[in-house]
């Protein structure tokens, strides 16, 4: 049986805006993972007096099952691979897969941010937002992206995740805060009453608050 640990996604960022309270005051750059976290990351910038945009990852699709992940992809290029990928993709696959993962990128950006720059990280406190993680890949490869542009400081914070991931991103980020670490995870939305779907329409209304 499944605990519900939030009732939806704004109570988990009240939360983790809570937890994130000594960042108040230091002008902190949210960085929200499309689309699900981007009205948490509004909550927690608000919170936090900090500034919100959006940090672009994509996952990588396995051969015949796109929605099981075998790594991710960010912004610039780089490549977050799990350790199953070598079994169930070849180079030329992996490719391919990089290259529409890039471009749907290149569609977002331009969709959600059409008249600015994605705002600078560097020397900045970087709080990277999601409402939940199972292999970590995909925030991997958000930190790996912020973490070459030279942040002061670069922290995770997340509603829910498996022990074993908390420790991938732990190797990367300066902090992570998660408000929960089940011992028994399917998914991100088990652990939510309310899960809906968020659509690009309303990322783009947030951006321009």
């Amino acid at each position: 049986m499944v605990n519900i640990a939030f009732a939806n996604r704004e109570e988990a960022a009240q939360k983790l805006a809570e937890r994130l309270s000594p960042y108040k005051g230091m002008a902190p750059l949210v960085l929200a993972i499309p689309r699900g976290a981007v009205p948490m990351g509004k909550i927690i910038a608000d919170a936090l007096g900090g500034a919100l945009d959006v940090v672009l990852v994509r996952k990588l699709g396995a051969p015949g099952n796109p929605e099981y992940a075998i790594g991710s992809v960010d912004e610039s290029g780089h490549v977050t691979l799990n350790p199953e990928a070598e079994g169930v993709a070849d180079e030329e696959y992996l490719k391919q897969e990089v290259r529409t993962q890039m471009d749907t990128m290149r569609k977002r950006r331009a969709f959600y941010t059409p008249i600015r720059a994605p705002v600078d990280p560097k020397d900045r406190a970087v709080i990277v937002v999601d409402d939940g993680i199972a292999t970590g890949s995909t925030m991997l490869a958000a930190l790996h992206a912020i973490r070459e542009k030279k942040p002061k400081k670069l922290v995770v914070a997340i509603g829910v995740a498996p022990q074993e991931s908390i420790k991938r991103l732990e190797r990367v980020a300066d902090e992570v805060i998660c408000l929960q670490t089940p011992a028994w995870f399917m998914a991100v939305g088990q652990f939510f009453d309310e899960f809906p779907q968020v659509e690009d329409e309303e990322v783009i209304r947030i951006l321009k608050t």
